[in-house]
């Protein structure tokens, strides 16, 4: 086993639930409120979006969720997923330190999403629900939520991130293949979207002006509802499978983590990946330090305010307090469509503020030096997401290459990049940039705060 590079369970040790992290927390986090009254949300005022399985799970205070039997046999295709021991990367890095990825991209659309996704379609299905809307930006989501529409017949509209629309159209092809259709966003085909190009018609949009036009179709017809694939408290919920499968593969590799660290956009890939870890930790069992790592050109935890703000640009979301570079911020449109989101999951914003976690932003430039150096020494070549994980392992384990210390680091590989190729494509000809975020443009940002 010395030499072990992968660690495989059985489908007999999929997990049966998920990890809900807020009982073990030290307070709980501040409620979502209702944009007129600034009071607490119920879930009447979620019913018109979300089927009410999942408005359960979203205000649940129990330590543990039953995950259905249905969603499980769907999980099997895929889970459970792999951790591997990159112990080439470890050589070629010349590093004392073990190095251990999960790897999602295993899943049939090649990222963690489905994870959400599948449970997300079979709620839905279960309530009669007709089709479901949702946005996109690198086009993961919408690819994950047009497979698990698939498996319970379910409709399915996407409205894609302009700027991943123009930039990855072979993932709208795999979204149209699954059955869903696809909207560029913004689009003429909602209010929302239309305000926006009446003021910039050469907008390139962000995840918060899809989010607009996805709720927005879906509050007018009573046989639609809405589907988000990360912030929430429901998607995180459903992304914990992750870590508790990791939980589960360091006990067969007879090891333990010093660092976690995954790369953050809504947090649902973060939080799958540490709440179980963090709970370990809370509990005493184990003391790894949690880092979260996201794009410096949309920095929300390490930049942003923590305040109540719309998690979308319109304001037809309740207000959720999270860190935020305010609902009207418009992301440069770096690789990353994934990362570039405003805002931050609300549960781990507060998280972050109790602080026990860390957080850092990188450069898309380091990014892809870190994920061109993991694809010749591991043979996957990782979607931009995840490159900031990989660039922060990087960073440790050649801190431990100069101080000596053989820290294990655990990270998740979130996805492939088998559909994002153009994008090394411009990191390799030396077209790609950093996107610094200016302190004006932030300042500017933060005012429109509600």
């Amino acid at each position: 086993m010395a030499e072990q590079t992968k660690y495989v369970l059985d489908e007999a040790d999929l997990p049966t639930r998920w990890y809900n992290v807020v009982p073990d927390l030290p307070e709980p986090p501040p409620p979502p409120l209702h944009p007129g009254t600034r009071e607490p949300v119920g879930p009447a005022d979620l019913a018109p979006l979300f089927p009410q399985a999942l408005i359960e799970q979203e205000v649940t205070t129990e330590r543990y969720v039953d995950i259905p039997e249905e969603v499980r046999e769907v999980y099997k295709l895929w889970r459970p997923s792999p951790l591997f021991r990159a112990r080439r990367l470890e050589k070629a890095l010349g590093t004392p330190a073990r190095i251990y990825y999960k790897y999602e991209g295993v899943s049939p659309v090649g990222s963690h999403k489905p994870n959400t996704a599948v449970p997300q379609a079979f709620y839905n299905a279960q309530e009669g629900v007709a089709r479901l809307t949702t946005e996109t930006g690198a086009g993961q989501w919408g690819s994950a939520l047009a497979f698990a529409c698939a498996q319970f017949g379910l409709e399915c509209e996407v409205w894609q991130v302009r700027a991943s629309y123009d930039q990855k159209p072979y993932r709208k092809l795999m979204m149209e293949v699954f059955g869903a259709t696809v909207h560029p966003s913004p689009s003429e085909l909602t209010e929302s979207g239309k305000a926006i190009l009446a003021e910039h018609p050469d907008s390139t949009g962000s995840l918060g002006i899809a989010i607009s036009e996805a709720v927005e179709q879906a509050a007018q017809d009573p046989d639609t509802r809405y589907a988000l694939g990360s912030v929430l408290n429901h998607v995180l919920l459903h992304q914990t499978i992750i870590g508790e499968e990791a939980l589960l593969q360091f006990q067969l590799a007879g090891d333990t983590p010093d660092v976690l660290v995954g790369c953050t956009g809504g947090g649902s890939n973060f939080g799958g990946l540490a709440f179980p870890f963090l709970r370990e930790k809370l509990a005493g069992r184990m003391d790894p330090v949690i880092r979260a790592v996201e794009p410096a050109a949309c920095p929300s935890l390490t930049r942003g305010k923590y305040a109540y703000d719309f998690g979308d640009t319109a304001g037809l979301t309740p207000l959720l307090k999270m860190h935020t570079l305010g609902h009207e911020f418009i992301p440069d449109p770096i690789h990353a469509g994934g990362l570039r989101y405003h805002g931050m999951s609300p549960l781990i914003s507060h998280i972050y503020e109790l602080g026990l976690i860390e957080a850092i932003a990188v450069g898309q430039q380091e990014c892809f030096a870190a994920g061109v150096r993991f694809a010749r020494s591991e043979g996957i070549i990782p979607a931009p997401e995840p490159t900031h994980a990989l660039a922060a392992c990087i960073q440790e384990a050649l801190r431990c290459k100069e101080t000596g210390e053989e820290k294990v680091i655990l990270t998740a590989l979130c996805g492939h990049a088998h559909l994002d190729l153009p994008a090394y494509g411009a990191y390799l000809a030396g077209d790609m940039v950093d996107n610094e975020l200016s302190a004006a443009t932030l300042q500017e940002s933060l005012a429109t705060l509600p």
